[in-house]
Parts: structure tokens; C-alpha cells; sequence
């Protein structure tokens, strides 16, 4: 019976190694060998790490999924779990481990390992203490998270997308951008989350699941195209598509509004009614008022979220482009210190502090389609 009993429950984990895409997991490990060596977690560890998932160890977590608290080499971690069997979550866990392995970036949360051989994968990152973006700007009363703070965090992000953009040669594209699944630590550094969505896993070697991925509100509306009633994924990935939804938080970021659920007195959501109050010259009637007072010369941010949020992808910008227009924002307002970033393929090597927002429209687009980035991407160093 012993031995029926350890043969059932070998059969068990192989049965539940597959559906968790372990085979994949051995493809990045047989690249990497560091990936084999620090990525694979015995059950037995996450259960004494979280007093065996003890109810009073969660921490947050939505209807689909838990996160709990956990002990782990006297380091303070996060582990995340699915509620329910569903592939398509088991997938984006598993798109996180393929994802967060191959990244190195101090505003990205750390993945530091995984659990495969249970019934859903159980991934294990860097525990961030001071919860989400959204968390601390939509709070109770007039008062919120400084300016200061706010458009630093912006800055952060974009040099976040900025790297997955154009890091290696096959770029990461993240597909959910909100504040919600920015993370802030101690120091309220953001720390980029939630890679669930950047790129699907292949079910086989024929195709990919092609759905459309992002948030309402935050969505980039060019990522869809109608046909009659419906409505189609383009099965296109570009990374103007991250810019968009960057845009969109900067908005958030000014307003304090939340663009999911916005409508103004017209109808309008919040993309169209800031553009609509940009383009008369009324920015106070809809830009937090703590962040009229702290700071009274916004146009040129609200200018750059128009830019990025752009119908036509080719008027907006690059995340490179964001991210030292906005460095040359807070070197103008002393809040970063004067940073001379060199240029690239430039016959001179120039020096320059930013990319205007004039400029920012006239790079070309980078496209891919899911199966090329898909796996290909981790033969490439980052």
C-alpha cells in the first residue's frame, strides 16, 4: 500500500509538473544554469516559510488568486498562489517565471523562485512592504501622495519599460500597466509587477492563445480593430501599446481619478475629458487640487500624457523618449540631479540631457508578433 501510495503521488506531480508547463521551466534551466539553482523551491520550504498557508500569513489577493507572507532564509517573501484551476491563470504564473527569470532590474519585483509540482504553481518574489501605487493615491480625503513622490515613481516606471523595451533583442512588452501592479517599498520606490500578461504560453508548437490582455481604462484602444459587431485582438504586440497605458498613469497620477471607472458630466472617459481640459486651458477643473497647489506648472507633463495616449501609435512616443523628457522635468524642478545621458548611433557621440516632446513622435514603431518573441526571448542575455 506504501508503495501504491508513493507511485500515485509520483504520478500525481509529473501530472501536475506538465500542466504547469514544467517542461518549459527545463528549457530555461538547460540555458541557465543559475535559473536551476535558485528558481526550483520544495513544497516542504513554502509550507514552513507560511505555517503551512496559514489563513493568518495572507496578505492580499484578488478573486482569482492569494498572496501570503512568508520566512524564508531569514528573507521576507511573497508567495503567490491561484484560488482555482484555471489554464489560463496557471499560464500567466507560469509567463511570470519565463518573464522575471530573464530580468535584472532594480525597479522590477524580484522573482526568486517557483513551485511547479502542486496542483497550481506557486511562485515566490522579493515581499514589497508598502503595498500598491493605487493603494496609497486613492485614499480617503484630500490629501495623498506627494507630487514629488508621484512624478518620481512615473519616472521610475518609464526607465522600467524604457529596459523591457529595448534591453536585448527581443523586447518585453508588458500589457497591464495600471497602478495597481506598481508596488512601493520602504523608500516608496515602484517596483513594476504582475507579468502575467506580457506574452502567452504555447499550449503546442503550432500557435499561441491570442486574447486580448490589458485594463479597462488603461487599455490601448489601437490594440483592437472591429469587424461588424466584434471586437478582435490584433495579434500584434508593440511596445506603444505599454506607452499608452503610461500615459493613462500619468494622468491618474495628475487627476486622482480612477480611469476604470471615470466618466465625466458628458459621457466622457478620462483619456478624453483631460485632453478635452488640456485643450482649453482648464486643467484645474479636473487635476488634483494638492497637486495645483504643490505644483503649478504641469503643462508640460499633461502635454507628455496627451503624446503618449495618442489615437494614431505612430504619434506617440518611445519609453525611451518618456523617460528623459521626464528626467529633463525634474532636473528643471531640482528634484533629480542634472544627468547628461549619452546617445546612441550617433556619429559624434553627443551629450544630451532629454528627447523633446516635439521629437517624440517621429521614431518608427517596433512590432512583433506573439510567436516570434515568444521563448525566443530567453536566448538572449539581459
Amino acid at each position: 500500500m506504501r508503495k501504491i501510495k508513493l507511485q500515485k503521488a509520483k504520478k500525481m506531480k509529473q501530472k501536475f509538473f506538465d500542466q504547469n508547463h514544467g517542461l518549459l521551466l527545463q528549457q530555461l534551466i538547460s540555458r541557465n544554469t543559475d535559473i536551476g539553482e535558485r528558481m526550483i523551491i520544495t513544497l516542504r520550504e513554502l509550507e514552513k516559510a507560511t505555517d503551512n498557508f496559514d489563513s493568518s500569513r495572507l496578505v492580499g489577493g484578488g478573486g482569482h488568486g492569494v498572496v501570503f507572507k512568508g520566512i524564508m532564509d531569514l528573507h521576507v517573501v511573497a508567495i503567490k498562489k491561484s484560488k482555482i484551476v484555471v489554464q489560463r491563470e496557471i499560464d500567466e504564473l507560469i509567463n511570470e517565471v519565463v518573464v522575471l527569470s530573464q530580468v535584472n532590474h532594480r525597479n522590477v519585483v524580484k522573482l526568486l523562485g517557483c513551485r511547479l509540482e502542486t496542483e497550481v504553481p506557486l511562485l515566490v518574489y522579493e515581499f514589497i512592504s508598502n503595498g500598491t501605487l493605487y493603494s496609497h493615491l486613492h485614499v480617503e480625503g484630500p490629501i495623498s501622495l506627494p507630487w514629488a513622490d508621484r512624478i518620481r515613481i512615473a519616472l521610475e516606471v518609464a526607465r522600467t519599460l524604457s529596459y523591457l523595451h529595448s534591453s536585448a533583442s527581443m523586447p518585453i512588452f508588458h500589457r497591464d500597466i495600471k497602478s495597481s501592479n506598481i508596488l512601493l517599498d520602504d523608500s516608496f520606490t515602484a517596483k513594476v509587477s504582475d507579468f502575467g500578461a506580457s506574452r502567452y504560453i504555447p499550449i503546442d508548437q503550432t500557435g499561441v492563445t491570442t486574447i486580448i490582455q490589458g485594463t479597462t481604462g488603461y487599455l490601448d484602444p489601437m490594440s483592437l480593430f472591429r469587424t461588424g459587431c466584434m471586437s478582435h485582438y490584433t495579434g500584434r504586440l508593440t511596445d506603444k501599446s505599454d506607452v499608452f497605458s503610461f500615459g493613462v498613469l500619468l494622468i491618474e497620477l495628475l487627476t486622482r481619478k480612477k480611469p476604470f471607472i471615470y466618466r465625466s458630466n458628458d459621457g466622457n472617459n478620462l483619456v478624453s475629458y483631460f485632453e478635452k481640459m488640456l485643450a482649453i486651458s482648464n486643467l484645474a477643473d479636473i487635476v488634483d487640487p494638492q497637486v495645483m497647489e504643490e505644483d503649478g506648472d504641469l503643462q508640460e507633463v499633461a502635454t507628455l500624457a496627451m503624446i503618449c495616449t495618442k489615437l494614431r501609435v505612430e504619434d506617440r512616443p518611445t519609453t525611451r523618449e518618456v523617460e528623459m523628457t521626464l528626467e529633463n522635468l525634474l532636473v528643471k524642478k531640482k528634484l533629480l540631479p542634472c544627468i547628461t545621458t549619452p546617445r546612441i548611433n550617433n556619429e559624434d557621440a553627443t551629450q544630451v540631457q532629454y528627447m523633446s516632446i516635439e521629437s517624440a513622435t517621429n521614431d518608427p514603431r517596433r512590432q512583433y508578433t506573439m510567436e516570434e518573441e515568444i521563448l525566443l526571448s530567453a536566448s538572449y542575455p539581459r
